[in-house]
């Protein structure tokens, strides 16, 4: 496992990161594909055991339950001193007008709620899963570096926004003193390539650690185009990211399984080895619901692909609406 450090500080992170959104109770979200726990404590063991440090949930994974599991597996199979432990906030989490957001009322009866279900005194990274247009920014900024500063979390992220969002939120930070973001998880992967725009460039110059999700756009980049899995089938937010573009997109995995054949490795390799190619990637999240994903993800470290390689798979690729932000 190589690891390297997030963004511009000490912390060092396996270059996969093992995200948690396929674990949690079915009955308790709309995802019906998730494993149940004890279908997904054998994965988080075997990431552990090929050296991923670096675990991404949230607060609203299946109602909390993906927190739940996450925290007992680790309790159980690591030190928790070698984790790397990142959970989010913003998402509706019960009834009534107070119930998501990025309030300092809602960030600071979440955390306390995450770190109860995972079983912990801290977090590594809390990251705000979206922007809140209806809090003011100084308000969030402020009530999450008194989270750091209470010892809750060492450091803070952000999801899927607006470079101008991103930056000025951080600016807003620095000028007051407070802890800046150090990561940005965004939507990023080879048949959606729009935070090149502007958002990579900015986390270039900032030193910002890039921690995408959806690095297999949900499947799509892993096998044949007529393949269908039970999550395809019912998973209604990739069909929403990814139906739209599904024609212009073929192109692209197409190339992706040609040149898994070529080198003879699986399509999930080729996806991922381009990300991690990219020099703003810190580390891509990857789920997965088999142990045979996170195995997969690992051996994409050592699959280095050449300049013509990236070209050739990039070169179909045409703008995309932006997807992600909601």
């Amino acid at each position: 496992m190589d690891y390297v450090k997030l963004g511009n500080t000490g912390l060092d992170v396996s270059r996969i990161c093992l995200g948690t959104m396929s674990f949690g109770e079915a009955a308790r979200w709309y995802h019906k594909w998730v494993l149940d726990e004890e279908k997904s404590r054998p994965i988080i063991k075997k990431a552990l055991e090929l050296g991923i440090n670096f675990f991404d949930t949230a607060n609203m994974y299946a109602d909390g339950t993906s927190e739940e599991f996450l925290g007992r597996a680790l309790k159980d199979f690591a030190n928790r001193d070698e984790i790397v432990l990142a959970t989010k906030v913003y998402y509706q989490m019960h009834d009534g007008p107070n119930g998501s957001g990025l309030s300092r009322k809602a960030i600071m009866s979440e955390i306390d709620k995450s770190l109860s279900r995972l079983g912990t005194d801290y977090v590594d990274l809390y990251i705000i899963h979206r922007w809140d247009e209806h809090t003011p920014i100084e308000e969030t900024m402020e009530a999450l570096h008194d989270v750091v500063k209470s010892g809750k979390a060492r450091y803070i992220g952000a999801s899927s926004m607006s470079a101008w969002q991103f930056q000025k939120a951080n600016h807003i930070a620095e000028k007051n003193g407070w802890t800046k973001f150090v990561s940005m998880q965004n939507h990023l992967n080879l048949i959606y390539r729009e935070e090149e725009r502007e958002m990579l460039p900015l986390c270039k110059e900032e030193n910002i650690g890039v921690i995408p999700y959806s690095p297999l756009a949900s499947g799509r980049l892993a096998r044949d185009w007529s393949e269908s899995t039970y999550r395809s089938k019912t998973d209604q937010m990739q069909k929403s990211k990814y139906d739209p573009t599904a024609e212009t997109d073929r192109a692209i995995v197409d190339r992706v399984a040609e040149l898994a054949e070529k080198r003879g490795v699986p399509r999930v390799q080729i996806a991922l080895a381009w990300l991690l190619q990219k020099e703003t990637v810190t580390a891509p999240i990857v789920g997965a619901t088999k142990i045979s994903h996170v195995e997969d993800a690992v051996d994409a470290l050592s699959v280095s692909l050449t300049p013509e390689e990236v070209a050739y798979l990039e070169e179909p690729y045409i703008p995309h609406p932006v997807v992600g932000f909601e």
